[in-house]
């Protein structure tokens, strides 16, 4: 009987996802400000349980964080690996299922509130920069991989270009904050497609 109750006793990274999960519904509903009990609540989990995985609402942030940059250079990069043709891996972005994603993956605003908010934390400001560059490097290295940025395609190089695209992708999830019926869901993508047709090699 004791093995049988160790087989279905959940991992640690199982429940740190199952509070993954829960923290970006309740932050969702209730804002940031939401309490570790509401998050833990919501989870299914005691308080207890959620201090043994995490030392505070901001070490949980913060790991969510990394958890969302570690999924999205793995996805990306194995999408760029699956699609290296440049119209190939467009349609590939375009027809991404956000269900399969992580919670920041499903939400990009949670995710961007939850990156101010990181910045705005003392303890995690390195963090903060750690998570930008890592998305930049993703960038560059999808901008490289599909050779958008090629010598003399009039585009910048692939890290400048990268920061460029990262920038304009959260500028457009600040815009759908402020005015989300100005601002569709795919904002960005229709931009990036756009660019990818105005910058296409000649054939």
């Amino acid at each position: 009987m004791l093995m049988s109750r160790d087989r279905i006793r959940p991992t640690r990274q199982e429940t740190r996802d199952q509070l993954f999960e829960a923290a970006a519904k309740v932050f969702t509903e209730q804002g940031i400000g939401a309490s570790v009990e509401a998050i833990s609540a919501a989870a299914g989990l005691t308080r207890g349980a959620f201090y043994s995985n995490f030392g505070g609402k901001d070490e949980l942030i913060a790991a969510m964080l990394a958890d969302h940059v570690a999924q999205s250079v793995g996805r990306y990069l194995d999408l760029l690996a699956r699609h290296p043709d440049p119209d190939d891996f467009m349609a590939a972005l375009w027809e991404a299922d956000r269900a399969e994603q992580d919670p920041l993956g499903r939400s990009p605003l949670l995710h961007l509130e939850l990156v101010l908010y990181a910045a705005r934390t003392a303890r995690y400001r390195a963090e903060s920069g750690e998570f930008l560059r890592a998305r930049r490097r993703l960038i560059a290295d999808i901008v490289e991989g599909i050779g958008l940025a090629e010598p003399g395609s009039g585009l910048p190089d692939p890290a400048e270009l990268a920061a460029m695209l990262l920038a304009m992708e959260d500028g457009f999830r600040v815009h759908q904050l402020i005015d989300p019926d100005s601002t569709p869901s795919d904002s960005f993508l229709r931009s990036v497609s756009a660019l990818h047709e105005a910058f296409r090699p000649a054939r």
